[in-house]
């Protein structure tokens, strides 16, 4: 039976032998992000805590998805359109714009007829959920 103390004894002489050639371990600067957090951002990117996201999804009048319908976006006080985008193969689309103003989105499709909404981004909420149900042309332009 002195065999498996014997083992044991070679092992825990080994262990401790072992530990005196590790390096010792730094404590993190006081300062240092900690790498356990996932929540960090990379340096230089922008937090989202004053964003204000406009999605939804565009239809055609017989209720089918519209891929690849022109989002615009514009300040209701401007004329310039600082936000642009496409609704994806299942008719949905998404833009962050920045909280606290009025909203113009303009929607537009090839053979329908150009629809506007105002959104407000003022009144507390974070999300304003949009539904489009775009009308075909009528008649050419001229």
């Amino acid at each position: 039976m002195r065999l498996p103390a014997l083992h044991i004894a070679v092992l825990v002489c080994s262990l401790t032998a072992g530990a005196a050639f590790l390096p010792a371990q730094q404590p993190p600067a006081p300062n240092a992000p900690s790498s356990e957090s996932s929540s960090q951002q990379p340096a230089g990117k922008a937090s989202h805590a004053s964003d204000f996201l406009v999605r939804g999804t565009v239809f055609t009048e017989e209720g089918l998805a519209l891929p690849g319908a022109e989002l615009r976006i514009r300040r209701s006080s401007e004329k310039k359109f600082r936000w642009d985008t496409a609704s994806n193969s299942r008719g949905e689309f998404a833009v962050r714009v920045k909280i606290g103003t009025d909203y113009e989105v303009v929607v537009s499709a090839k053979g329908y007829r150009e629809q506007t909404l105002a959104v407000s981004a003022a009144n507390g909420e974070r999300v304003k959920e949009l539904v489009f149900r775009m009308q075909r042309q009528t008649g050419k332009k001229s």
